[in-house]
């Protein structure tokens, strides 16, 4: 049996890219999301809620028990120390539980949604391929605030909020240079995006068949 194919998919925050890993799923794919993972991990009884108490204290824990979303945003941002403490907790356990659904997928294309591919450094040589999605930084912006002005869960982030997420992560140019493919998500429609996404599952799947 021919191992599976495995894609990263990335891009920066409002650049499209939770759309396009669906339509990859429609496409066949099996999806690795390492933003779900990382959610059930710093949940209530999550597995790195503990070694978050043990570096950054009890005021990291909220009430539930799970992690302080908004202390623990409110740190990395003022102290970069924290972002690397807490990228250390995190990315190995979300490598750890990623490969865990990998193991147990008997799908032939696996597709690793991972927002930080670039920060978390993920060897290249984990994936077969990359696919950033890639869009301007107005365009980041403008999507985040219209989204959480809506209630999409953003946290009601203002556009200078946004920026600051932004300038937290990979650049465009970081990103774009670890792609074998890139679709530029900007001011084109879903039938669009998603005929640019077909298409690359569609060289993908011929690069398979050689």
């Amino acid at each position: 049996m021919r191992r599976p194919f495995h894609l990263g998919l990335t891009g920066g925050i409002g650049s499209g890219k939770s759309t396009v890993s669906k339509m990859l799923v429609e496409f066949g794919a099996h999806l690795v999301d390492a933003d779900a993972i990382s959610r059930d991990l710093t949940a209530t009884g999550g597995a790195a809620i503990e070694p978050i108490r043990a570096a950054f204290g009890d005021a990291a824990i909220d009430d539930t028990g799970a992690m302080d979303r908004d202390a623990i945003r409110a740190l990395v941002f003022s102290d970069v120390s924290a972002k690397v403490r807490l990228e250390a907790i995190i990315h190995p356990l979300v490598r750890e539980y990623g490969a865990k659904a990998v193991r147990e997928s008997n799908s032939s294309f696996i597709v690793h949604d991972i927002p930080l591919l670039v920060e978390s450094g993920r060897s290249r040589a984990s994936f077969d391929s990359i696919l950033v999605i890639d869009c301007t930084e107005a365009t980041q912006v403008d999507r985040v605030v219209t989204r959480s002005a809506a209630g999409g869960g953003m946290g009601g982030h203002r556009p200078d909020q946004v920026r600051q997420i932004i300038a937290n992560q990979a650049s465009r140019a970081q990103r774009l240079q670890v792609a074998d493919h890139v679709v530029f998500n900007d001011d084109i429609s879903l039938h669009q995006l998603r005929s640019c996404v077909e298409a690359v599952v569609n060289t993908i799947g011929r690069a398979q068949s050689v």
